[in-house]
Order: C-alpha cells, then sequence, then structure tokens
C-alpha cells in the first residue's frame, strides 16, 4: 500500500491554494516532501486562475522542518548532470507566476527554513515560530539556500552568527533581523494570512506577476549559485565531522526522544558535539 503524502492542497477560494505539510511527529523533510511540492509548485504555476499559494502545516509545534538525515539517500540527484530536485524546487517557488506566502507556526529549520526563504512573504507566530540552520552543527552545510538568501534579508554578519551557531532563534528576534516579512500574535495569524491572501487574489495577476519579476532582479541569488551550494551540501555529507557527530547525535535521539531532542535542537546539537570530541 502507498503511503499518504506529506503535502495537502486545498482550494479555499478560487484565486487561492493552501499547500499543507504533514510528517509528524517532527515535520522533517522527506524525499516524498520534495518531489510533490516540486509537482505543486510546477502545477500552481501554469494554472492561471492561481493568484496566492499558502503553505503551512497541521503538525502542532512544527511548520517545515530539516531533512531527515537518516533518509540522505533520498536527497541524492541520480542524474549528477541535472538540477538537484530541491534547488530546481527553491528557484521555481521563487520565479513562480503567483505570490507564495509562509504561515509559519512552529519551528522551521535547515531545509524547511530554506523554503520559507523561498516564499515572497513571511508571517510567524509571535509565541510559537522558532527559526534555525542547524547544519553547521552538525558538520554539514546548509544547501537549499541558506547561504544564498539569508544575508541578502538580514544581513553577512547576522547571517554567519546564525549558520555558524546553529542556534534557535525565536519570532520577535527573526523580525527585528528582517527574516520575516512580519510577525504576529499566535491567535491573529491566520487572519492576518488570509486578509493578505484574499486582498492580493483580487488583484490583476499580470501585475503581481510582473511586479514580483521586478523586484527579484534586484534580489534573488543567482541560479547557478544555489545549484553549487546543493553541491557543497552533498560534498559536505562526508566530512570527518560530521561522521564523528552523527553515532552521537542517533544516541541522544534515542535516549532523549525525537520530539524532546527538536524542541531543543540547538541545545542538543552542541552536547553532541562536545561529546563527539
Amino acid at each position: 500500500m502507498t503511503a499518504p503524502s506529506t503535502i495537502s492542497v486545498e482550494r479555499p477560494a478560487p484565486g487561492i491554494r493552501k499547500i499543507i505539510f504533514s510528517n509528524p511527529p517532527v515535520n522533517l523533510v522527506v524525499g516524498e516532501t520534495v518531489s510533490r511540492l516540486l509537482e505543486v509548485v510546477t502545477e500552481l504555476s501554469e494554472d492561471p486562475q492561481v493568484h496566492v499559494a499558502v503553505f503551512t502545516s497541521s503538525t502542532p509545534g512544527y511548520f517545515f522542518n530539516h531533512f531527515d538525515l537518516d533518509r540522505v539517500a533520498d536527497f541524492m540527484p541520480s542524474d549528477q548532470e541535472a538540477t538537484p530536485a530541491w534547488t530546481d524546487l527553491v528557484i521555481r517557488l521563487s520565479t513562480a507566476p503567483f505570490i507564495s506566502i509562509a504561515s509559519i507556526r512552529g519551528r522551521t529549520r535547515g531545509g524547511g527554513d530554506e523554503l520559507a526563504l523561498a516564499c515572497d512573504l513571511r508571517y510567524a507566530s509571535r509565541e510559537h515560530a522558532v527559526f534555525g540552520q542547524p547544519e553547521v552543527g552538525g558538520g554539514i552545510l546548509p544547501g537549499g539556500g541558506g547561504t544564498e538568501r539569508l544575508p541578502r534579508l538580514i544581513g553577512r554578519d547576522r547571517a554567519l552568527e546564525v549558520i555558524l551557531s546553529s542556534n534557535d532563534y525565536d519570532a520577535d528576534t527573526a523580525e527585528r533581523y528582517g527574516w520575516v516579512t512580519r510577525t504576529v500574535a499566535d491567535a491573529e495569524l491566520d487572519g492576518v494570512v488570509d486578509g493578505v491572501a484574499t486582498r492580493l487574489a483580487s488583484f490583476d495577476k499580470t501585475a503581481l506577476a510582473t511586479a514580483k519579476a521586478q523586484v527579484n532582479r534586484a534580489t534573488l541569488p543567482p541560479d547557478a549559485d544555489l545549484r553549487a551550494a546543493y553541491t557543497q551540501f552533498l560534498s559536505s555529507l562526508t566530512f570527518p565531522g560530521v561522521q564523528a557527530f552523527l553515532p552521537r547525535f542517533a544516541k541522544l535521539l534515542a535516549e532523549k526522544g525525537p520530539e524532546e531532542v527538536e524542541l531543543r535542537l540547538g541545545d542538543y546539537l552542541g552536547m553532541a558535539r562536545q561529546e563527539s570530541r
């Protein structure tokens, strides 16, 4: 029997689509997530009726989380000459002829944060959104645009702090840094996102898409840089540091359980790193 998809799509209004991620308990991104998202973004890009796509989650406490490194083979491109699916996804999303909105409630880290960064607008729950790029703490590198997009939003020094420290950042800090469009009270998040989506869906699609393309020319990283980042991510999986780190981190997961570790991922990365020396 085929496993249910981690991605579902709803149509709350004619010009709006809602893309919902669900991979409990901690919403790790797996290969099926990437392939299905790529299909959805491609389909929506070809639909002239779609003005706005809202990305959200149905798993309490989590938006899109980081890649599941226990299934890293899922993210290896079968054709070494082709653009990797994850890179293709974030490029297509950034340049799609619709407006993408991330409605962030819960933890969004690593690949999940890179998906949010590829969205046009990011609204975050003040009480519950948490952000991070934890790769370096695990001995690997970001590979889906974190090192290319984040500095353009928050500046070089803050991006270095985020990426090198592998710490978690709360929503208020993310807003102050410019990581998100706006932080709102959790009780207001759905209403704010729905209001923005409805307003934009009422506008002329050609005007929306053309204005987005104009802003993109001034702000997006070159596609070649995103492809190079994914290649470096794959190479980093063989770094000596990750080989020493992974067994200790696996032991922590077994001892504490994934839900406890994910709640304080930045802290546990530090613990595992210290004990792997």
